[in-house]
């Protein structure tokens, strides 16, 4: 089954939008923050702060940045691979916002120091003391919200809904079980 198109350009121009914007903000970070210093933007809630992140989030498995280098191509992949059977825009959005954040942290990975597939992602919005984060994170964190969302509704990624089931359809019933037969005309119950 092949994606509706206007779907698969939606999820792809929001993938590659979160990526240039998620790069142009780090580029931006990296040029005009001091590593470690922090600019509050909203007191003490929300600030600037520049990290280089060699972890997943919170900073966590710092040694094993190659594992997410490998999983963010993997779920780059499984979303290009499910892209073929788009038939929701909720799930285009979420699948878009998915893909570009995954995308946007492999690039660090793959091009910034100490170097390819170690690199370390650059982090610059500060969350009160809790985490830095980024632009691509922001989009993988709204995507796994709509994720739970869709999920919670029923809506698959084909666009169907599990309300969409017809009355008394069961799951169970195997596909290969023959219809009751119908019986010839004139059978119908008659008795002679």
């Amino acid at each position: 089954m092949r994606p509706a198109r206007p779907l698969l350009v939606l999820l792809l121009t929001l993938a590659v939008l979160v990526v240039v914007v998620d790069q142009a903000t780090k580029i931006w970070a990296v040029a005009a923050l001091t590593e470690g210093e922090r600019i509050p933007v909203l007191g003490d809630l929300l600030g600037l702060t520049l990290l280089y992140n060699p972890g997943a989030a919170l900073s966590i498995a710092t040694g094993m940045t190659w594992v997410f280098t490998i999983a963010a191509v993997a779920v780059s992949v499984i979303i290009l691979r499910i892209s073929a059977k788009l038939g929701s825009r909720a799930w285009a959005i979420t699948l878009g916002l998915l893909l570009g954040g995954a995308v946007g942290n492999l690039i660090d990975r793959l091009v910034r120091d100490p170097g390819f597939a170690q690199g370390h992602v650059v982090d610059f919005i500060a969350y009160g003391s809790w985490f830095v984060g980024n632009v691509a994170d922001i989009a993988i964190v709204v995507a796994a919200g709509l994720v739970i969302l869709l999920s919670l509704r029923g809506t698959g990624i084909d666009g169907t809904r599990e309300s969409d089931q017809p009355a008394g359809a069961e799951d169970d019933v195997p596909d290969d079980v023959p219809p009751p037969p119908v019986p010839p005309s004139g059978a119908r119950g008659e008795t002679a």
